[in-house]
């Protein structure tokens, strides 16, 4: 569309022809624009966040050190029962130990009849010391 359309009469010779319209700043001026770094300080300070993470890690390591007095108290609870029943379950060991030991003596006897000079329960080894069998079965392929 041409000025001449819009204005609904002719069109101008020159600019200079035109009203002078021109923006300016509103009375009194703009405000000042602001440049310079300025944070709110919202929120709690450095040493109150500090403050606070101190007291939480302190009041845990408090809380972990009870857990520690309690978990040991229980565990030498425990250690003290085992310490109380051991003789008890040492006897019924040495008891199941005599039964199997004579039936592996039975065993060997019966194995060994026909080999002269066979001593029934000597020691292969010789080595002056005796040791109990550390598995717990003496012969556990006769089962």
């Amino acid at each position: 569309m041409t000025e001449a359309m819009i204005r609904k009469k002719a069109g101008m010779a020159s600019i200079k022809d035109m009203p002078v319209l021109q923006d300016g700043p509103p009375p009194g001026g703009f405000a000042p624009v602001r440049f310079a770094r300025r944070i709110p300080s919202k929120g709690p300070s450095a040493m109150a966040i500090f403050l606070a993470a101190f007291g939480a890690f302190s009041w845990g390591m408090y809380q972990v050190g009870k857990g520690n007095k309690i978990r040991r108290a229980l565990k030498e609870e425990k250690y003290a029962a085992r310490r109380a029943i051991l003789p008890m379950l040492q006897a019924e060991e040495d008891e199941r130990f005599v039964k199997e030991w004579k039936k592996y003596l039975e065993e060997e006897a019966r194995i060994m009849k026909d080999v002269p000079g066979w001593k029934v329960g000597e020691n292969v080894y010789h080595s002056g010391r005796w040791m109990p069998p550390a598995t717990g079965e003496l012969r556990p392929d006769i089962w």
